[in-house]
């Protein structure tokens, strides 16, 4: 089939649509510091590169793939503190959501896949909370969150490790996907940071400068590499993918992860 992008498109193409074969992909980022040497945007690079390349394989198993304009305003409160981060709260962004899939039914559209690429815990569970909602309502929702099982296991090393905002991880795939957009000379001479985000969050900390990343980076941002970016943009890929196809084998239509990494 075809990945058609919605804002590109005029309602008569929309109309048109067969809403059994079709899968909206919602990307999902942040407007939030990623260190002295990534964007603001940064997340929604992650989150867009991800929708892409998921629906470039689910188009080629015959689904057509409805690109959505990405959101890039979430819950951000860890980076509040840091210049250009825009945080809106919780409830806002779980209203965001469920309106968003609303108005796909509305106009018959009946799966919708979440590629979400930032991982602060509380706008996670906007969007469980906001899948939950949707579901009741009648609506496929799709979300591989990439911080859970199995999803977690096919990232990267850095990923798994917790060391990982604007590191390695984070840096290839931007350098991939935008490299206009990375401060490279900043970028080459960053020390690392192995403080562990993922732990300092369980340990109840709640701003970067708490955790351990007074620049709003963790990880090795230096030893990002755009090789590394396409390889792990193809695995965000396939996991969108399979997570689609897993979804649309069940009888719920609702896919997700099993166990917190």
């Amino acid at each position: 089939m075809s990945v058609l992008r919605l804002a590109a498109m005029t309602f008569d193409d929309v109309q048109r649509l067969d809403p059994g074969r079709t899968v909206a992909v919602l990307p999902v980022g942040a407007t939030e510091a990623h260190g002295p040497h990534l964007p603001l945007a940064t997340d929604v690079v992650i989150a867009e590169a991800m929708a892409e390349a998921g629906a470039e394989q689910l188009a080629a198993n015959g689904l057509t793939v409805l690109l959505l304009p990405p959101i890039a305003y979430t819950v951000a409160s860890y980076a509040e503190s840091f210049a250009g981060t825009i945080s809106i709260r919780p409830e806002t962004a779980r209203a965001l959501y469920v309106d968003i899939g609303r108005a796909l039914m509305a106009h018959g559209l009946t799966w919708l896949c979440l590629a979400n690429a930032h991982l602060e815990p509380t706008h996670i569970k906007s969007l469980y909370d906001a899948q939950q909602e949707l579901v009741a309502t009648g609506l496929r929702v799709v979300f591989p969150d990439v911080t859970r099982k199995p999803w977690a296991l096919r990232l990267t090393d850095e990923f798994k490790s917790g060391a990982c905002h604007a590191g390695q991880y984070e840096g290839s795939i931007v350098l991939a996907a935008r490299p206009d957009w990375v401060k490279n000379e900043v970028r080459e001479g960053l020390p690392d940071n192995p403080a562990r985000l993922s732990v300092a969050i369980r340990e109840g900390k709640r701003r970067f400068e708490d955790a351990g990343g007074p620049r709003a980076y963790f990880g090795f941002p230096a030893r990002a590499t755009a090789a590394e970016g396409f390889d792990t943009i193809r695995t965000l890929g396939g996991i969108l993918a399979d997570a689609v196809r897993d979804a649309r084998g069940g009888a719920e239509g609702v896919a997700g992860g099993s166990e917190p990494r």
